[in-house]
C-alpha cells in the first residue's frame, strides 16, 4: 500500500535534491468521480533530462474544475534512464532495449485507459498534451499505432520537435554512448543497471559534454530505434487524429535569459562579434556543414527583421530570435503546414503572444503551461507572469480552448472569435494574448523562417530539382526572397 495523498518525489536528475529512481507516479484531478468525463493527459517538459509531472506548476486542480476533465500528470524515466539504446540493455519480457521513457509515457495511457472510470473519467475520450519535450514526446507517441487506440486527439505545445542531427540520436551513437559509460564506471552495459543512480547520472552529464564529430549535436532524447521512435517527425506521416499545435512568440528567451531555466544558458553575447560566435554555434547544431557565408546569411537576416522593428537589435534580443526560430518554431511552424498538406485530420495553429512582466523576456517557451494550469499566479510566479485582469483572460480562455478541444476536439471559448482549422494557405492561425485578447488570422514569420528552409539546414528532404549545399554558391543558398549575402550587397 502506498500513500497517494501528496506528490510523489521528482524522478533523478541533477540539481534535485532527494530525487530518485523510484518515482515513477501520476497525480490525478477530478471534479467528479461518478461521471464519464474527457481525460487529458499531461507530457512534462525539461529536454528529457529534468521536470517533474509533480511539480506545483501542473496543479491540475483549476483545469479539472473549470473544464470539466479527469487532468492526469505523471512522471516518467529521463536522461540515461530513460532515453538511450543497447541491445545489452533488452528487457527480458518485451524484448525492448531502448527510450524507456517513452515505455514509461505509453504504460501511463494503458494505466489511465483501464483506471479512468475509477476517477470519473471517460476512458474513450483521452487527449495526450506535452510542452517542450513533453510535446515531441506526444507527438512521437500520437504515430504509434499502439496509440491509436488509446488516444483521440494531441495538443503540442512548443514542441521540441526530434529531428536529426540535433535533439536525438542514431542508434550507433547511443549504443557506443553507452559502451562509453560502462568504460568510464569500469563496469560492463548489462552492469550499467547496478550502478548507483547518482553515479551514473553524472558519468552520464560528462560524457554528454562530448559532441560527435566535433559538431552541435546534442546527446540526449530518444533514439531512432525503429520500434518506439520508428522515424524522425519529418519523416514520418502526420498524427491521424485532430492535433492543436502551439507556439508562443519569443521561445528563445527561456534559453538565454539567464534565471529563465534550470538548464543553464552561456552568457549572453554583449557584442555583434560575439553575436557571430553563438549563431554559427546554432547552426552547427543543424548542420555540420556551416559556412561563414551560411552564418553571415543568418545575420543580416535577423538585422534586416529588427531593422523594420520585429525585435530590438542588441546582440542579445537576436540571439535569443535566432534560437528560438532555429530550434522550435520553425519546425513546429513547417510540421503544421505539412499536416495539413498532407494529413487526414483537423490542425488547429495558435501563437501564444502574452508577455511576461519582466523587460525582454516576451512570451517564453513554457509560458503558456503557467496559464494552462492557472499557476501564473502562485507566490513563485506572479512577479514574472502577474495576476491582473489581462492575465486571467488569457489563461480562461486557454483552458477553454484546450477543454472543449478534448471534449469535442473542436476548440471554442466565450470570449474569442471562431477558430477554424488551420488552411493550405496559412489562414486560421489563432493569435491568444495582447490588446484584442485573441484574434484569428495568418501564420506569422514566414519570411524570417525561410532562411531556415535552406537545404542542409531545414531537416526537410531537398527537392529533386535542387543541388547539393557543398555544389551551391554563396547566393545560390540564399532561399528566393530571402536578402542576399552581405558580401554580394557590398559588390552591387
Amino acid at each position: 500500500m502506498r500513500d497517494a495523498t501528496s506528490r510523489g518525489t521528482q524522478f533523478c536528475q541533477p540539481g534535485v535534491p532527494g530525487s530518485a529512481e523510484d518515482a515513477l507516479s501520476a497525480n490525478v484531478w477530478t471534479p467528479d468521480e461518478g461521471g464519464s468525463l474527457p481525460v487529458l493527459v499531461y507530457v512534462h517538459g525539461g529536454a528529457w533530462q529534468v521536470g517533474a509531472g509533480s511539480l506545483a506548476n501542473y496543479d491540475g486542480a483549476l483545469l479539472a474544475a473549470e473544464g470539466g476533465l479527469v487532468v492526469v500528470t505523471f512522471n516518467y524515466r529521463l536522461g540515461p534512464f530513460g532515453f538511450g539504446f543497447h541491445e545489452e540493455l533488452a528487457d527480458v519480457d518485451t524484448g525492448l532495449h531502448a527510450n524507456w521513457g517513452l515505455q514509461d509515457q505509453m504504460a501511463l495511457l494503458h494505466w489511465v485507459r483501464d483506471n479512468a472510470p475509477a476517477f470519473g473519467g471517460d476512458p474513450g475520450n483521452i487527449t495526450l498534451v506535452g510542452t517542450s519535450a513533453g510535446g515531441a514526446s506526444a507527438h512521437q507517441l500520437a504515430l504509434l499505432p499502439q496509440t491509436k487506440v488509446l488516444v483521440r486527439r494531441v495538443v503540442e505545445i512548443s514542441a521540441a520537435h526530434v529531428r536529426a542531427p540535433q535533439l536525438s540520436m542514431t542508434a550507433p551513437h547511443a549504443r557506443a554512448s553507452a559502451e562509453r559509460l560502462a568504460d568510464r564506471l569500469g563496469t560492463t552495459v548489462p552492469g550499467l543497471r547496478h550502478a548507483p543512480a547518482s553515479v551514473l547520472l553524472a558519468a552520464w552529464n560528462e560524457l554528454g559534454q562530448n559532441r560527435p564529430a566535433h559538431s552541435g549535436r546534442e546527446f540526449r532524447g530518444p533514439v531512432l530505434d525503429g520500434t518506439t521512435m520508428p522515424g524522425y517527425d519529418h519523416d514520418s506521416p502526420p498524427p491521424d487524429m485532430p492535433v492543436m499545435s502551439v507556439h508562443t512568440r519569443n521561445e528563445g528567451t527561456f534559453f538565454t535569459v539567464p534565471g529563465m531555466s534550470v538548464l543553464t544558458p552561456p552568457p549572453p553575447p554583449a557584442t555583434f562579434l560575439r553575436l557571430r560566435g553563438v549563431v554559427r554555434d546554432i547552426l552547427r547544431a543543424l548542420a555540420d556543414d556551416v559556412s561563414e557565408y551560411d552564418v553571415q546569411d543568418c545575420l543580416q537576416v535577423y538585422r534586416d527583421a529588427a531593422a523594420l522593428g520585429a525585435f530590438a537589435h542588441d546582440p542579445a534580443t537576436v540571439w535569443s530570435e535566432v534560437y528560438g526560430d532555429a530550434l522550435l518554431r520553425h519546425r513546429v511552424v513547417r510540421l503544421a503546414e505539412r499536416h495539413v498538406r498532407i494529413g487526414r485530420s483537423p490542425l488547429y495553429a495558435m501563437e501564444f503572444t502574452h508577455p511576461t512582466r519582466v523587460p525582454g523576456v516576451g512570451a517564453p517557451h513554457e509560458a503558456t503551461s503557467k496559464f494552462l494550469f492557472g499557476t501564473h499566479a502562485t507566490p513563485a510566479n506572479i512577479d514574472m507572469f502577474g495576476d491582473g485582469p489581462l492575465e486571467r483572460r488569457v489563461g480562461t480562455t486557454l483552458r477553454q480552448l484546450v477543454a472543449s478541444f478534448a471534449t469535442t476536439g473542436h476548440p471554442s471559448c466565450a470570449d474569442g472569435p471562431a477558430w477554424p482549422a488551420l488552411d493550405e494557405h496559412g489562414h486560421g492561425s489563432l493569435v491568444l494574448g495582447g490588446p484584442d485578447l485573441a484574434v484569428v488570422g495568418r501564420v506569422e514569420r514566414s519570411e524570417r523562417l525561410r532562411f531556415w528552409d535552406r537545404p542542409g539546414l531545414a531537416p526537410w528532404p531537398t527537392p529533386h530539382h535542387a543541388r547539393p549545399r557543398a555544389a551551391m554558391t554563396p547566393a545560390e543558398r540564399v532561399p528566393a526572397g530571402a536578402p542576399p549575402p552581405l558580401t554580394d550587397r557590398r559588390n552591387r
